[in-house]
């Protein structure tokens, strides 16, 4: 019989059996015990690897160098729905305050404006205003801004501009803040432009950028995790969930039980009737591998861990469950690589900091606008990581176009070694007389990632299924590649979103979903973005006499 999603939920007996243990499903479980009620103890997740976190990883110490897989921003207006599961986490570091009081407090401290965010050849700071759009761009882009999803459907973003816009400010400062790539879905352009554009008039300096007080494993899953154990949640660790079972319909969808493996055991874990079942499709970082000083990374495919061949395999013949082809088997469109660089020296710091003029923390990303693999590097503030040592520092950085030869360093990125890259950067920054130092006290770890941007590709509509697919009693599909109206993937508030929209829904709790914020219905917020836009333009003049009259 049908699951009346209408019906009162007796928590109490309620069960919830989660697969991954990323944000998506911390997130999930948080929902559950503080809006849902759910007992701590009937929430079960299940997570392939040895520690939680999911692609939202800190790890690593001062001798063996630190490793993070990617960097996250927040932004004030957007990520209303994570602050809403940050406000209920206490901070490791004081729990009397949560994680949210935690981040306030330190972004009220460090406050984000680049004095470098655009940096060219012989390490010359470029100007990063104004945007530099001509009148074509601009049309371009408010055709984007109008047009309809149904109306770009496959196209990619290089579909809808002409070659002058590649080559702007505005295209540098956006696809390397948001990672987006010419070959990239139009759509996610649009949803993006959307989401964030009351950020274009600090896109030069990126002073609306937040950041936690630490690497975000440590800022906020570690501390997520702590607060689910002490709930009394279920978390086994290397356990992954091979394949899950349904029960024999024609029109409903439910889940019976998940196969699992580990330690090499193969066991089955039972869904009961009237139980959930909460699956993260997908991984952002699955085929991770990582290099070091002498050895390169290398591409992996989707068989080594992440959550690809478990879609796969739920999706065959369910049509309502998505199309994971579309996003895995494009490797040489979704592939970026990072590095975590660990100095034991302070040189090339001290270095950096004198050069951008910003202290760390303060300075987001500094662009090499020129380099072929356009690098992008970013000093956090120090300590980047809970156990790390005072006279150590740490920073990150990472490439679009890992492919292409190195200007300095004749070869791909994927193929060069943690002080071959570290080599190519020191070029650029022209820290040429103290490379010898630098590389002999520096540990450089590069990471390729074959799916970081796998959830910008082109896609159609049901390329990616609901959150609770159609004809579904009981199994609710999470992360970055369900279909969520209106919001945008490859940010923390997609997969809390998603995991909240479930919660609500299966338990029929009587509570508002937060709101997506939209600021291209505020007009301030637009004529804003518009004199940002045509700063080099008279009819700028008339914008600001607007603005003004509406204040």
């Amino acid at each position: 019989m049908r699951f009346n999603f209408d019906q009162t939920i007796d928590v109490e007996n309620t069960h919830a059996y989660l697969v991954g243990a990323g944000l998506a499903s911390l997130s999930a479980a948080v929902f559950l015990i503080r809006d849902g009620h759910v007992p701590g103890k009937n929430i079960h997740i299940y997570e392939e690897l040895n520690v939680t976190g999911g692609s939202m990883d800190g790890c690593g110490d001062a001798e063996h160098g630190y490793m993070i897989r990617g960097g996250r921003m927040f932004d004030e207006e957007a990520y209303k729905c994570t602050f809403g599961v940050m406000e209920s986490i206490p901070s490791l570091t004081d729990p009397k305050i949560s994680i949210l009081d935690e981040f306030h407090a330190f972004n009220k401290k460090i406050h984000t404006h680049a004095k470098a965010r655009l940096i060219g050849n012989n390490a010359k700071i470029l100007p990063a205003s104004p945007l530099g759009l001509n009148s074509e761009d601009r049309l371009a882009l408010a055709n984007i801004f109008i047009c309809t999803e149904d109306s770009l459907g496959t196209k990619t973003i290089k579909d809808c501009f002409k070659e002058h816009f590649f080559t702007t400010n505005f295209w540098y400062e956006w696809q390397t803040l948001f990672a987006f790539e010419p070959w990239h879905s139009a759509v996610e352009l649009k949803r993006y432009v959307h989401r964030f554009i009351q950020e274009l008039p600090k896109l030069y300096d990126l002073s609306g950028i937040r950041r936690t007080p630490y690497n975000q494993y440590d800022s906020m899953l570690l501390p997520m995790t702590k607060w689910l154990k002490s709930q009394g949640v279920q978390i086994e660790l290397g356990c992954r969930v091979t394949d899950v079972e349904f029960k024999p319909s024609k029109t409903e969808i439910t889940v019976t039980a998940f196969k699992c493996v580990k330690d090499g055991k193969e066991t089955t874990v039972e869904i009961g009737e009237g139980d959930f079942a909460f699956v993260t499709i997908g991984s952002l970082t699955a085929g991770t591998s990582v290099g070091d000083m002498h050895t390169p990374a290398k591409v992996n495919d989707k068989t080594v861990g992440g959550d690809w061949d478990l879609w796969e395999k739920m999706a065959k013949d369910r049509p309502e469950l998505g199309n994971p082809h579309v996003f895995d088997d494009r490797v040489e469109e979704s592939m970026w690589q990072s590095i975590t660089v660990t100095l034991k020296d302070p040189t090339m710091f001290k270095k950096i900091i004198e050069f951008t003029g910003n202290e760390p923390g303060t300075g987001a990303h500094m662009t090499f606008k020129d380099s072929s693999w356009l690098f992008s590097l970013v000093l956090h503030n120090q300590p980047h990581f809970l156990n790390q040592p005072d006279n150590i520092q740490v920073f990150w950085g990472y490439a679009l176009y890992p492919y292409k030869k190195g200007d300095f360093v004749k070869k791909p990125m994927v193929d060069c070694t943690g002080e071959e890259i570290l080599t190519e950067i020191l070029y650029h920054l022209n820290f040429k007389d103290d490379m010898k130092k630098i590389l002999e006290t520096s540990i450089c770890k590069p990471c390729i990632l074959p799916f970081t941007t796998a959830q910008f590709l082109t896609r159609a509509k049901g390329d990616r299924p609901q959150v609770i697919p159609e004809g579904s009693t009981n199994l609710a599909l999470m992360g970055q590649f369900v279909e969520i109206p209106d919001d945008t993937v490859f940010t923390m508030d997609y997969s809390v979103r998603a995991a909240q929209m479930a919660v609500y829904k299966f338990l029929n709790l009587n509570k508002e979903l937060t709101p997506i914020y939209k600021g291209q219905y505020d007009i301030r917020v637009l004529i804003n973005a518009a004199i940002e836009m045509m700063k080099d333009d008279n009819l700028r003049e008339s914008l600001v006499s607007i603005k003004n009259l509406l204040k």
